[in-house]
C-alpha cells in the first residue's frame, strides 16, 4: 500500500539554488512538518545551501535543527519563562541558538536563565499581524533591558496581504530611528519587489527575507502525488457501499485507493473569503457537501472524481461512473 510523494529531485534543488542566489540574507524556515517533505530532509539541504542560519517555529524543533544544520538557528516562537522540555534546554544551553523576545519582562527573566554573555536574541516588532512583538512606544525601554544581551537583530511578521511594503518601511524606520543598536532587519512576507525597494530605501540595514513556503515549495512542478489503486469494484445505481452505506449515484465503479484523512486527504482549514465569487465558490461547495457531494483530489480519466464517501485513515472510497475505464489494482493515479 503506497501513497506516495514523488520529487524531480534535480528540478528542486535548482529552484534552491536558484532563489539563494536571487535573494540574499535569505533565511530558510523549516518548521512544522517540513512543509510535508520532513524538517530533517530540509535542514540537512539548507546545510548545502550555503545560508548562515534558518529558522524553526518552535523550541521542539531545536535539537534535531542544531544536529542537522551546523549554522545558527532562530526560533521564531518568542521565548517565555514557562516553556519546559527538553528543546528548550538544549536551545537555552547553545550557543547557536538565537531566540525570538517579544516582552519585556521576559528579556530579564531570560538573561537570569542564561549567561548574558551567551544571550542571543532577535527583537520582535508588533505589526498589523498582531500576534507577537514590542509596540513601537517600547522600543526605548527594549533597548535599556537588552543591554549586555547579544542584539542579533530586529524582526517583523507580516500578514498575507499584496502590499506589505509601506508596514515594512515603517518598522525599518523606527529601527533606526531608536537606541537599539541591530542593524539586521528580519522580514517575512515581502515580494522579491518590495525586498529590492525596501533595501534600496534603507541601505543602512542588512534585510534577512525569512521564507518557507515559496522556498520549499516554490516549484511545484517538481512534485507529484501517486496513490496506488487497491481495489476495483463494479457498483449499480442505488447500491450501498463504504462505512455510511450511501447509494452508488449511477451505474460505476467504486475504486478503493491508498491515502487517507492520515495523509491530510479530507482535512481542510478555515479559509479567508474576501470576494462576492470567493464567497458564491463557499456557497456553491457547502451546498453540494451538504447533498453528500464532495470531490476528491484523485484525478481519473482526466478529471477529479467525487468521493464515495468521507475517507478513511488510510484509504479513500472514490466513484467513477461506468463511462470511464477503471484502472486495475496495482496501477496508480495522480
Amino acid at each position: 500500500m503506497t501513497f506516495d510523494l514523488v520529487v524531480d529531485a534535480d528540478r528542486w534543488r535548482s529552484h534552491l539554488i536558484d532563489l539563494t542566489a536571487r535573494v540574499p540574507g535569505l533565511v530558510p524556515v523549516i518548521k512544522g512538518n517540513g512543509y510535508g517533505l520532513g524538517r530533517d530532509l530540509l535542514a540537512g539541504e539548507a546545510a548545502g545551501l550555503d545560508v548562515p542560519q534558518i529558522a524553526v517555529g518552535t523550541y521542539d524543533e531545536v535539537p534535531a535543527a542544531l544536529e542537522a544544520f551546523g549554522g545558527d538557528v532562530l526560533v521564531l516562537t518568542p521565548w517565555r519563562r514557562y516553556f519546559t522540555g527538553h528543546g528548550i534546554e538544549v536551545a537555552e544551553a547553545s550557543t547557536r541558538v538565537i531566540h525570538t523576545v517579544s516582552r519585556l519582562e521576559d528579556i530579564s527573566v531570560l538573561a537570569d536563565r542564561v549567561r548574558p554573555g551567551d544571550v542571543r536574541i532577535v527583537i520582535e516588532g508588533e505589526t498589523s499581524m498582531a500576534r507577537h512583538g514590542f509596540d513601537r512606544h517600547e522600543l526605548a525601554a527594549v533597548a535599556a533591558a537588552s543591554a549586555g544581551l547579544t542584539v542579533e537583530g530586529f524582526g517583523i511578521h507580516l500578514p498575507l496581504m499584496p502590499d506589505n511594503l509601506r508596514e515594512a518601511d515603517s518598522w525599518a524606520g523606527r529601527l533606526l530611528a531608536s537606541q537599539l543598536t541591530a542593524t539586521t532587519f528580519y522580514v517575512s512576507h515581502l515580494t522579491p519587489t518590495e525586498l529590492d525597494l525596501l533595501r534600496e530605501r534603507r541601505p543602512e540595514l542588512d534585510i534577512r527575507p525569512r521564507i518557507g513556503t515559496g522556498l520549499w515549495l516554490g516549484q511545484l512542478d517538481a512534485f507529484s502525488v501517486q496513490s496506488t489503486v487497491l481495489d476495483v469494484h463494479q457498483v449499480t445505481r442505488g447500491e450501498r457501499t463504504g462505512y455510511r452505506q450511501r447509494p452508488a449515484p449511477r451505474d460505476g465503479h467504486l475504486l478503493v485507493l491508498a491515502g487517507g484523512t492520515s495523509h491530510g486527504l479530507g482535512l481542510e482549514a478555515p479559509r479567508a473569503v474576501g470576494s462576492t465569487v470567493d464567497r458564491a465558490k463557499r456557497v456553491a461547495r457547502g451546498s453540494l457537501e451538504a447533498a453528500g457531494y464532495s470531490l476528491s483530489p484523485f484525478i481519473v480519466g482526466g478529471k477529479q472524481r467525487w468521493f464515495a464517501e468521507p475517507p478513511h485513515m488510510q484509504v479513500s472510497l472514490v466513484f467513477v461512473p461506468a463511462s470511464v475505464t477503471p484502472p486495475e489494482s496495482g496501477d496508480t493515479v495522480t
